[in-house]
């Protein structure tokens, strides 16, 4: 069993700090090896980057900035690799992510792991906020097929809230909730399809359904949500008069990096698990920020394999609340996301399908 392999069998948010820096570093320290030995273009960046003056640690393990998966595609190995494309509009460029089985494996082990944290041990019907289509290709390939499929690992029905063309299967949810709705089941969707096609859809219905026994899951991203002036209180209260559901979970995660997701705690933070780290960097000179200060956003994942995708420089600003001490009991470190550093291209899921509407 290697270091990696050994991650799984322990509890996801359960390791404090320390304990976990020091299962972390020598993983992320291998996969730069591994990167470097197999990915040459990733070689030949780590060498014309400077010295790392001293620092060390997660800190001194290299990073690529985000968008550069945009601009080309980066493999370790060139065999039994498919695409993952990221999210775009009309005229950007989309992350092209190449997939093998390993890193496909160990991506739904983490996301089965960090889910279950949320949901518990047992497999849970699946009301799935979406169409039948994000199953089939292109959407099959791309962040939010990946999405669907990742969560249902977790699933033991799953049933499509949506039609085809996006309406609400009304007969559809009446079945699901005659079947599961007095026991414990899920919901997952992305945070504007949630929005647009559950939650305003029910609403314009008129239909007042109780989906109080479950648990949504969602994510993709909140800029398109902050155009319609809806923030994170209010997504909550509608959901919670609308349908009455209460226990909701957003979570901060992206395609160059699935499988290992930040999930938002019960008060609102998001947490590291132990497949993932997060650092905050100062934007003058990407030098560490203090707990409570502002700055980019660094995460790490010891999931990707077939590609140099384990240390990435995002595109969001955010802050470090802290590590061990969050009032929900998870340990490790738990931050906030602060929003779109400026001239970011519009990306994430949920906001690249509301920009449609705008």
């Amino acid at each position: 069993m290697t270091e990696r392999d050994a991650l799984f069998e322990l509890p996801p948010f359960g390791i404090e700090q320390p304990r976990k820096r020091e299962l972390l570093e020598p993983i992320f320290q291998d996969l730069t090896r591994f990167h470097r030995r197999n990915c040459p273009a990733y070689a030949a960046m780590l060498d014309a980057l400077p010295p790392d003056n001293g620092v060390d640690g997660l800190a001194s393990i290299p990073f690529l900035p985000v968008g550069l998966f945009k601009q080309m595609t980066l493999r370790s190995g060139q065999d039994g690799t498919r695409m993952l494309h990221s999210s775009g509009t009309t005229g950007q460029h989309t992350a092209q992510i190449a997939l093998d089985s390993e890193t496909a494996s160990l991506q739904r082990q983490a996301l089965a792991a960090i889910a279950g944290n949320l949901l518990g041990p047992a497999r849970l019907p699946m009301l799935i906020l979406d169409t039948p289509d994000v199953l089939k290709p292109p959407l099959r390939f791309s962040a939010r097929g990946a999405g669907v499929l990742g969560f249902s690992v977790c699933a033991s029905r799953r049933v499509f809230a949506l039609r085809t063309d996006m309406s609400l299967d009304v007969p559809a949810l009446e079945r699901f909730l005659e079947r599961w709705g007095d026991q414990p089941f899920f919901l997952f969707g992305f945070t504007f399809l949630v929005w647009k096609h559950f939650y305003s859809a029910l609403r314009q219905a008129g239909l007042r359904m109780d989906f109080s026994c479950g648990t949504l899951i969602h994510g993709g991203g909140w800029k398109s949500m902050q155009r319609e002036a809806v923030s994170r209180d209010r997504f909550h209260a509608a959901l919670a008069e609308t349908c009455g559901l209460v226990r909701v979970h957003d979570y901060y995660g992206m395609a160059e990096q699935a499988g290992s997701i930040f999930p938002e705690c019960e008060c609102g933070h998001l947490h590291a698990s132990l497949f993932s780290e997060v650092l905050v960097r100062r934007p003058q000179d990407f030098s560490l920020c203090k707990v409570g200060e502002e700055g980019i956003l660094q995460v790490l994942s010891v999931l990707p394999h077939s590609y140099p995708g384990h240390s990435l420089l995002t595109e969001d600003g955010g802050i470090l609340l802290g590590e061990d001490d969050c009032p929900c009991g998870r340990k490790g470190r738990y931050f906030t996301v602060t929003g779109r550093l400026p001239q970011a291209e519009l990306r994430g899921c949920s906001d690249v399908y509301g920009a449609q509407f705008e």
